[in-house]
This record gives structure tokens, C-alpha cells and sequence, in this order.
């Protein structure tokens, strides 16, 4: 008998020693809550509560954490190498993030507070590439590779592209990777004006709950963040985990997986409960105090005939042309959601962004035009409804949206760029260069200001002046004389 109980207890241990603990000193996380961008109108409320949370969450549940609030880019590679260097073979290791975050090459990249984002080349330059670092993480020989990223947001860095995806990209994560974001892939959402944000409130209800795999955490989570927001904010889930993980140790074994559908492939949950009552979707943005140089003088709102013939690519000229953008995904995505919501001004907003790149501009200054409404001191929607109108010809109204969003957020640069289109298109050339010369001013490396302000000068009598500002453009970007073409620009 004793024989066989000692071959027993001699068994367990065999077999329990093939199974992964996941003691706290394999388990490292590294928690960041980015609030504070300069080029945002407000710091954002939500990221350092979150991480907070986040942190002291983990710290329960055995991780050893490292946690940054409104990390620069310097600050922010030194705590990806501190956390690079700490992961042993088979650790489990996470990463948290919450800010802005930007989509670029079809990569999603996290990005740090002093960031200078004004083409999509300096998003790669300054963002951290979400690919980029768990294949780090792989190659140092985690076993477990989770990033949960909160950086689904309106940013205020998309509006500079002429062309762009916004929200984040699907991610190509190496094996044994458990990837979440906030909200759907190429979708924004707007933050609910509360201390939490609901992906995290769902988040960390579901951690605390035991006996619970680290899949079906996530999965809960995507449950109860898409009915508390009935539909309107769906987190996407990537899994390409091989064992078995619970965030409670000892909670969880391991070993190989079911097969079967990963999380990501799950149909969406009904909404078959009583929905709690919903945050606000929209808090009016409180103008930002005036800056310390007054902005430029207004030019006067009567403009003389436009040189240029509006442009025809208005996307609206034929059927099939409607047909394609009713396809587009991201069209079909949002619409669904101003059907379900008419009023949802970030829905709204984004669709009129993704017209406007489309060239479809009669539909775009529609949507910015139910913005507006909604919501009537939107400088961000203000400006592209300016822009969108310079293009088709609509000069007259143009120039009054530039001019509000001005009057709003003085020195705002992109209506300053935007502003001086309207005035290079109308022929009040000094005026446009007068804008021109303050967008420069705030940044150097704005080519559509320093292209704009070249032609003006040339049209103004300032030949060789305009002549070395475009081929200084032309440098910075040679695409920027297509672009303008497009803009009825010649």
C-alpha cells in the first residue's frame, strides 16, 4: 500500500512539474497612461486613472510592474528596454497601453507625448510600432505575449494626413499572442468624459474574476463593453496562444489548447439583457484659452472670383461611383452606426474624414455640416469643412469656417494651411501668404503651407521667392504638386 502511494504522490509531481506556474517572478508587465499631448486641446482624463488601475490589477494577480504616465519618446524606449531585459524564458509578459494611438503602413503604433507628428512618415519615425515590440518580446523568449492597447481615439495628429486610416490596424502578432483593442479595427471612439474608461471599467471586472482563462477574460470583457455601449464600441481580439493562462495565478494549467474558433471569430453578443444606462457619447470641448501671440488678422470675408475651376472629383458624379463608396467597409461600418444613431457626432465626423479622402466631397461637408450642428465649437470639423469646401469652389463659406475655427483656437495651424488654400483659390494672394507664413512659423515642415506660399509669391510678383519655396516642397515631398492639382491648384 505504501508502495503504491509513494508511486502515486511520485506521479503527481512528475506531471505537475510539466505544468507552467507562472510564479509572480515570471510574470512582467509594463503599464503607460499618455494624457498630456500638447497637440491635443485637453490632456485626456481617462489614460492615468486606467493604468493606474491597470497596475495595482496586475500587481495582485503576481506581475512585477512598471508603470509610466505621460511618457516621452526617450522615457518610453527606456521602460520597453527595462522590460525587455527582465523576460526569461517561458515569462509571461504584458503590455498596457492607453493614449493616442495611430495607424500607419497598416501597423498600429503607440505614441508618446512629444510626438511631432505632421505626415505619416513621422508617425513611424516617433510611434512605437505595437508589431515591433512583441516580436522583441518573442525574441527574448516570453512564453506569453499579451498587449491590451486603449488607443482607439479621435487624435488630433489623422487630420494632418490628406490621405489615412484611422484607428488601428489588424496586428501580425508571432505565436502565443493575445492581442486587444478597445474598439473594432479603423474605428474610433470618443472617451466618455469619466474618470474610467469602459474598456477598462469591463477590463478589470473580468481580471478579478478566478478560475477564468485569460481568453475568456478578454471575451467577457468584449461582451460587457459592447452591450454597456449597446453596439457602439465592439473591442477586436487577435489570439494566437498555445497554453492555457489565467491573470489569477494558480488558477490556470497548461498545456496544449481545444481546437476550435479563436476569440476574434466569435459572432458579436446580443444585446439580451437589460442595458445599463449609457454615458454620454459626446462632452462639448470647452475653448482652449488664446495664446500668448495673437493670431493673424482676419482677412476681410469678401472674396474676389475664384482663378481656379472647382474641382470635379467630387466622388457623386455617377452611380458607381456612389455604389463603390456604399461598399467601402468603413463607410458601411459607420453608417450603420449614424442609422442606429443619428446624432453620433464621432460617426459622423469619421465618415465625413473617410469621404473626404475618397474625393467625395459633397457627402463629406454633409457630415461635417450634422457635426457642426451637433456640436457647433468642433474646430477640428469646423477646419475640414473649410478645406472640403475650398476644393469644390465654396469659397465664400470657406473662408467663414476657417475663420471661426480660428476665432475658436487661435494659432490652430491646420485651419491657418487651411485658410491660406482658401485665399491662394479666391486670388487674395497677400492674404495667403500672410497664412502661410504664421502655419510655417508654428511648423517648418508643413509642405502644403510652404508649397501654397510659393505660388502665392509667384502670383504676387515674388518669382525667385516662389520659385525656391516650391522647390523646397517639392524636396520635402514630390507628390505635393499632384495634391494641389486635386485641388483645383494649378
Amino acid at each position: 500500500m505504501k508502495t503504491r502511494l509513494a508511486l502515486l504522490l511520485t506521479l503527481i509531481f512528475s506531471v505537475a512539474s510539466t505544468v507552467p506556474s507562472f510564479a509572480a517572478s515570471d510574470r512582467f508587465a509594463l503599464v503607460i497612461g499618455n494624457a498630456k499631448y500638447p497637440d491635443a486641446e485637453a490632456p485626456l482624463k481617462e489614460p492615468i486613472n486606467d493604468a493606474r488601475e491597470v497596475a495595482d490589477e496586475l500587481k495582485r494577480d503576481g506581475f512585477s510592474v512598471d508603470i509610466g504616465e505621460n511618457l516621452t519618446g526617450d522615457t518610453m524606449r527606456r521602460a520597453f528596454d527595462r522590460l525587455y531585459g527582465k523576460i526569461k524564458p517561458g515569462s509571461v509578459v504584458l503590455v498596457f497601453f492607453s493614449g493616442f494611438g495611430v495607424q500607419s503602413s497598416r501597423q498600429s503604433f503607440m505614441i508618446p507625448v512629444d510626438a511631432q507628428i505632421w505626415t505619416e512618415a513621422d508617425v513611424r519615425r516617433d510611434g512605437f510600432s505595437l508589431e515591433t515590440i512583441l516580436g522583441e518580446i518573442n525574441n527574448r523568449g516570453a512564453g506569453v505575449k499579451i498587449a491590451l492597447i486603449d488607443a482607439s481615439r479621435r487624435n488630433p495628429f489623422e487630420r494632418r494626413f490628406r490621405s489615412f486610416s484611422a484607428g488601428l490596424a489588424p496586428v501580425i502578432a508571432p505565436n502565443g499572442t493575445l492581442v486587444m483593442y478597445s474598439a473594432a479595427l479603423s474605428s474610433v471612439i470618443s472617451d466618455n468624459g469619466g474618470d474610467h474608461s469602459l474598456f477598462v471599467q469591463e477590463l478589470l471586472k473580468e481580471i478579478r474574476v478566478p478560475d477564468l482563462m485569460a481568453e475568456e477574460t478578454l471575451n467577457r470583457t468584449r461582451v460587457g463593453v459592447t452591450r454597456a455601449s449597446r453596439s457602439e464600441q465592439v473591442p477586436w481580439i487577435s489570439s494566437s496562444l498555445a497554453e492555457d493562462f489565467s491573470f489569477i495565478p494558480g488558477s490556470g494549467g497548461g498545456g496544449p489548447r481545444p481546437s476550435g474558433p479563436t476569440v476574434a471569430n466569435l459572432p458579436p453578443p446580443l444585446p439580451d439583457s437589460p442595458q445599463p444606462p449609457q454615458a454620454p457619447r459626446y462632452n462639448p470641448p470647452q475653448p482652449p484659452p488664446l495664446a500668448d501671440l495673437p493670431a493673424p488678422k482676419p482677412p476681410a470675408e469678401t472674396v474676389a472670383p475664384p482663378l481656379e475651376q472647382p474641382s470635379n472629383n467630387t466622388g457623386n458624379n455617377s452611380s458607381s461611383s456612389q455604389l463603390a463608396l456604399a461598399d467601402d467597409p468603413t463607410i458601411k461600418s459607420l453608417t450603420a452606426k449614424i442609422a442606429d444613431n443619428p446624432d453620433d457626432v464621432s460617426a459622423l465626423y469619421r465618415r465625413g474624414q473617410v469621404y473626404a479622402s475618397k474625393g467625395a466631397y459633397s457627402l463629406a461637408i454633409k457630415d461635417f455640416d450634422d457635426t457642426i450642428r451637433i456640436n457647433p465649437r468642433d474646430v477640428e470639423a469646423l477646419n475640414n469643412r473649410c478645406w472640403a469646401r475650398t476644393v469644390v469652389g465654396d469659397l465664400q463659406a470657406a473662408l467663414k469656417d476657417c475663420n471661426e475655427a480660428l476665432r475658436l483656437r487661435p494659432n490652430f495651424v491646420d485651419a491657418l494651411d487651411s485658410r491660406g488654400l482658401v485665399n491662394l483659390k479666391s486670388g487674395a494672394t497677400r492674404n495667403a501668404i500672410i497664412d502661410f507664413d504664421a502655419a510655417l512659423k508654428i511648423n517648418p515642415r508643413l509642405t502644403s503651407s510652404l508649397y501654397g506660399r510659393g505660388l502665392a509669391k509667384q502670383r504676387n510678383g515674388s518669382i525667385s521667392e516662389g520659385n525656391l519655396d516650391i522647390s523646397n516642397a517639392k524636396a520635402m515631398d514630390p507628390n505635393i504638386v499632384q495634391e494641389f492639382a486635386s485641388y483645383g491648384v494649378h
